[in-house]
Parts: C-alpha cells; structure tokens; sequence
C-alpha cells in the first residue's frame, strides 16, 4: 500500500500515472475538506479510483482538545498511529501521544500553529517538560503536516493558519529529513499554501541541521533557544551544550543570516538567580552586538517567563517582573532591544515548555 503521506504534486502524479493538473487536484482535496471520510466531489471519479486502490491517506487519532481559559490558546493532544510510518510491518507498541497548540496572532481570525516534530525529546533541556520524557521516535513528514490539517479543519468561516512554528515537542533538526519535506507540503499551493516566510523552524543547536536549513529552505526562518549566554551555565541548562558549544551555534546561525538575509530570532526563558543576572544581561547583549556585527542583521530577542512544568519538585522559579525589567533595561543600555514574548494557554500546560502529553 502507498499512503499519501507528506507527498508532493509532483510525486502524486508519478505514484498515480496521472496528469501534475489531476494530481493537484488530489492533494488539494485530501488537504482542505473538512472531513477525509466525506467523498472527493472535485476530483475525477477515474482518479478518485485509482487513489482508493493504489493507496490511503492516514490520519491521527484526536484525542482531547483544552481550550484555555486565560486566553484564546487551544491545545491538542493527538495519539499517533501504532507504526509511525503508515504501511511498514514494524510495530512500534501501542500509539503515543504527542501534542500541537494552536496560537492567536493579533489579527483577529489568524493563528499560527505550534507543531511537533518528535515524540519527547532527547536533549533534555532542564527547562522543558518535553526533554524530561527522552525519545520516543521521529514524526512521519504525514504526521507533521496533519498537525496543521487537524487545526484548519476546526476553523470558522474567515478565519485560517497563516503561520507554523516548530516549537513544540522534539528537536526539529534531528528529525530534518521529515522536517525539510513537511514544510514543503504545507508551502505547497495545491496543499496548505502557507507563505514559507510565516514558519519558523526553532533549535536548541545543531550548527549542519541550521546550514542545511539555509540551503534548503531559505525562506524559512530560525529560532535559537539560548539558555544562557554564559557557557557554564547553558551548559548546566542544556546538555547540547557539551557537543555544540553556543560559539558554533552562532557561526552557523550567522551563516544562515549571511545566506536568506533573514533575522534569526533569539529566545531566552529567564529563571530566576539562575540567568536572569546582570551579568547574564551583559554576556548576551556582547553576543547579539557581535551577532549583529558579523552577520550583517540583527537577531529578534524575545524575552519569556518560565512556565511552571513540574507542580512539587520544579527547580525552577519564574523571574520576578522587576528582575525581568532590569534585565531588559541592562540591555538596553548597551543598545540591544528586547521584546516580551506572550506564551499562553498555561492553565491547560499549553504554553512553552510545558507540553508533555499528559493524559
């Protein structure tokens, strides 16, 4: 069986032997009806067909979907197929859960789509709830995109995804391959038709998977989550650090800037006595100068507040507004602008750091 899992125009019309024109016809309607159960009215009979007897187009499983009620994030908690990859004989166990947050954007009527990429997660960044559950497996390029299909579907009239962060659960740059294929369905016009330059793909730091990044999707922008600006202490915050120091981060990420003209944006979760210092302040300021010195742009620096991922035992304490503000205006002294990033839908652990698909 071939399942119609993350395949673009293109190589519908050579699995099927039909025209490109009819191919699209097929993504385009696997990709925007409301429900894949209900029959395929715009495309020729003769096609719906041979798609029905060539292949399936697999779905996941919805499972619970929260709406917060401190703002208007939804979260979706998903259970994936009991093999990842539709079609292969390898039973992986029972399916996992994993989840996706559907996030407002100012323009009443559009959000954007934070999506997985994997199941848990094997960095292990101290911050996030994610990386306390190690790794499971890699997402299917299918399993990805149907993240964003799941959450149009759920849509009123005139609203629509105008944008997708891969920021939720897993490292997006150890699952490239999927990853680099998944944003090209979900650009494609025929599919999701979704602008390249409205996804952001983020990374804790994985310097080949940013230059790959570049050279592949140069549209696309890139996030870095820091930690710290001070080794020892990123370090301590991110294990990453131990194989990819943020000195080679950086010289790939200036590489990306140097290559799409594209500013990276910088992400900072502040945790208080731990980076929130004046010193911390300083030491990152000196990287985006350098930063901005040696690649030409100037990186998006957004400031967040730690979001509580562990009730009785979490290390962490969110920063103090007054300690957040000093630290902000640190910076700005020495010519650096931050922003404060919202982080929503907290009540439900929506927000950063804190998806963990909890049943």
């Amino acid at each position: 069986m071939l399942a119609l899992q993350g395949a673009t125009p293109v190589a519908l019309a050579e699995a099927f032997a039909i025209s490109l024109a009819e191919a699209r016809k097929i993504v385009s309607a696997v990709h925007r009806q409301k429900d894949l159960r209900e029959p395929l009215a715009e495309v020729r009979r003769v096609s719906l067909d041979r798609v029905r007897a060539g292949g399936h187009v697999p779905e996941l499983t919805l499972v619970r979907e929260e709406a917060s009620q401190l703002d208007p994030f939804r979260k979706l908690l998903f259970r994936a197929a009991q093999t990842g990859r539709a079609g292969s004989a390898v039973d992986d166990g029972p399916g996992e859960l994993f989840e996706t947050v559907r996030i407002p954007l100012e323009r009443a009527g559009r959000f954007s789509v934070c999506v997985s990429s994997q199941i848990g997660c094997a960095l292990a960044c101290a911050f996030c709830a994610t990386g306390r559950l190690g790794l499971r497996r890699n997402l299917e390029i299918w399993e990805i995109v149907e993240q964003v299909r799941w959450v149009r579907r759920g849509l009123r009239a005139g609203e629509r995804v105008h944008g997708v962060v891969f920021q939720g659960m897993g490292e997006p740059l150890a699952n490239l391959d999927r990853v680099i294929e998944a944003i090209r369905v979900l650009c494609d016009p025929s599919a999701q038709a979704i602008d390249a330059r409205a996804i952001t793909v983020c990374t804790s730091g994985l310097p080949s998977g940013i230059r790959r990044l570049a050279r592949e999707l140069p549209k696309v922008r890139l996030g870095l989550s820091l930690g710290s600006a001070i080794t020892e202490v990123r370090r301590n915050l991110m294990p990453i650090d131990d194989t990819f120091s943020l000195d080679a981060v950086l010289d790939a990420a200036v590489e990306h800037a140097q290559t799409t003209g594209l500013s990276p944006m910088w992400a900072m979760t502040l945790l208080q006595g731990i980076n929130d210092g004046e010193a911390h302040a300083h030491a990152l300021a000196d990287r985006a100068l350098d930063f901005a010195k040696r690649a030409g742009v100037r990186p998006r620096l957004s400031i967040l507040a730690y979001n509580q991922i562990d009730t009785e035992a979490d290390p962490f304490v969110r920063t103090s507004l007054d300690r957040e503000e000093q630290f902000r205006e640190t910076m700005r002294q020495r010519g650096v602008f931050t922003h404060k990033r919202y982080s929503g839908g907290s009540d439900v652990a929506a927000a950063c750091g804190q998806l963990a698909a909890r049943m």
